[in-house]
């Protein structure tokens, strides 16, 4: 799935964005562009500032410094124009629990002034597209955690936008609901929709087009999935070994590593080649009873590259 994104300005963008909150600053200096038709992640922990950014977006926060322009508009000075052709899904369930899927649909056709036979046929559509036709007329709030995520979903659809911010939506999900949430979202965007999604699951963050990996409000790397895993001038290494917590606590504290993390069983250590050889490594950890020990290079996985990332930044900080 490749977005199309020739010679195309923008759909969204961010210029030196801040937003600062009397206890902190929530996002720092962020420059970021979302090209049409792509589906942009913005990954990180609770309190990177994932929400913040994706609110300044939508225009429901006021920037601290720096401007957002989203659909050919400046967020700050035409909030309204933006909003017409948006669609945003908070974290939290934001629903009537007590009305229907019918109804809850029908209520949000009348705030986006819908005309009848174009909400009806629209609706339609979207029940098809989600496979929630049966359950039309069941309450809200007796429906299941994936299928209340997916009528959020139809109604931030109703009136047709062009982006979709979509804030941590499948967080509690089962595997089969988050599944199932993102071939609707691959079929969105086959159909010219563009998606900006936030999550802290790294393996959702493999199934966009790019993906953004923020900490502690700041933007500290931005690319493809691929480019990600494959350009960071360290090497990634699984490490076995007889011992493996206290080869954990041996290597972490050797030269030139810069994580070290378990990955099931094994551990996951990113070497700088310029300080040490995984050799030297095995030695070591032998000498010290944890063999036998075995180095063996490695495709990172993106939680891998992002656990890196942070370490590096960490360091920078200091």
């Amino acid at each position: 799935m490749t977005p199309n994104t020739s010679e195309q300005p923008p759909i969204a963008s961010s210029h030196n964005l801040t937003c600062r909150f009397p206890e902190l600053t929530a996002v720092k200096h962020l420059n970021l562009e979302i090209s049409r038709g792509e589906i942009f992640g913005l990954v990180g922990p609770d309190g990177a500032g994932k929400t913040t950014t994706l609110r300044l977006f939508c225009g429901l926060i006021k920037p601290t410094e720096g401007s957002v322009r989203v659909v050919g508009y400046d967020v700050s000075q035409d909030p309204e124009k933006v909003r017409e052709q948006i669609g945003y899904m908070a974290q939290r369930f934001g629903l009537y629990l007590d009305l229907s899927v019918q109804e809850n649909m029908t209520f949000y056709a009348d705030l986006y002034g819908l005309a009848q036979g174009h909400r009806h046929q629209l609706m339609g559509l979207l029940l098809k597209m989600t496979r929630m036709e049966p359950f039309r007329e069941r309450q809200a709030g007796k429906l299941s955690g994936g299928m209340k995520q997916k009528l959020a979903l139809m109604c931030a659809l109703l009136h047709q936008p062009e982006i979709l911010f979509l804030d941590e939506p499948t967080t509690g999900l089962d595997p089969v609901s988050r599944r199932d949430f993102w071939e609707i979202l691959y079929k969105l965007v086959k159909d010219g929709v563009t998606v900006f999604i936030t999550t802290a699951y790294l393996d959702e963050a493999e199934r966009c087009n790019r993906v953004g990996f923020m900490d502690q409000g700041t933007l500290i790397r931005c690319d493809s999935p691929e480019a990600l895993q494959t350009e960071l001038e360290e090497v990634c290494y699984q490490v076995k070994s007889s011992h493996p917590r206290t080869a954990r606590q041996i290597l972490s504290r050797a030269s030139g590593v810069l994580s070290v993390e378990f990955a099931g069983a094994v551990l996951h250590l990113f070497l700088s080649p310029s300080s040490t050889t995984p050799q030297e490594l095995e030695r070591s950890l032998e000498e010290a009873g944890c063999g036998p020990a075995q180095l063996t290079p490695i495709k990172p996985s993106l939680e891998d590259v992002f656990i890196a990332l942070v370490r590096k930044q960490g360091e920078v900080r200091r």
